[in-house]
């Protein structure tokens, strides 16, 4: 299904326009704060051990799109509410274990992004760019990218459930 893109901008228009509202623009690139959060990451550990990954994709996410507090799309969403997202790692400091967790079950390293305020579904990315959501209710997949999962998110589409098997 195809978006309506706005002039040249890489999301559809609403997404595009939420995103700036909350003060992305392209080239955005805070990679100090990055490295502050791979940092801070890095060094915290579970009473139960459990550490971070922090890898590429996850610092190149946070670079450009770290600190964001974006709304929703105005209006309905495509298929369910618009999500209001904050992109800060550090909302998913104390869940070690749960991304640890997530990851082992996926094959592949899981890093904090950030989270859904209004729901506390926090919001991960793992080494290839991919992000989920995990909530209360299970395990999300918002998308392949970065770009997806916030068009996804922000536009009201519904994330796909990971379920086992």
């Amino acid at each position: 299904m195809s978006h309506p893109m706005a002039g040249s901008t890489r999301f559809p228009v609403g997404v595009d326009a939420a995103l700036r509202a909350a003060g992305w623009q392209p080239g955005r690139w805070d990679i100090k704060q990055a490295e502050v959060w791979a940092d801070t990451l890095r060094a915290y550990e579970s009473p139960g051990g459990h550490r971070h990954a922090v890898f590429p994709a996850a610092v190149e996410a946070w670079a450009e799109f770290g600190g964001l507090r974006v709304s929703g799309v105005s209006g309905p969403g495509r298929q369910i509410a618009p999500t209001a997202l904050v992109i800060d790692p550090l909302r998913g400091l104390h869940l070690a274990r749960t991304f640890g967790d997530l990851g082992r079950a996926l094959e592949t390293e899981i890093s904090p992004l950030g989270e859904e305020p209004a729901s506390g579904a926090l919001l991960a990315i793992d080494a290839e760019g991919r992000v989920y959501t995990i909530d209360h209710t299970g395990d999300w997949y918002a998308g392949p990218t970065i770009d997806r999962a916030l068009a996804t998110l922000i536009g009201g589409v519904r994330p796909v459930r990971l379920t086992l098997g």
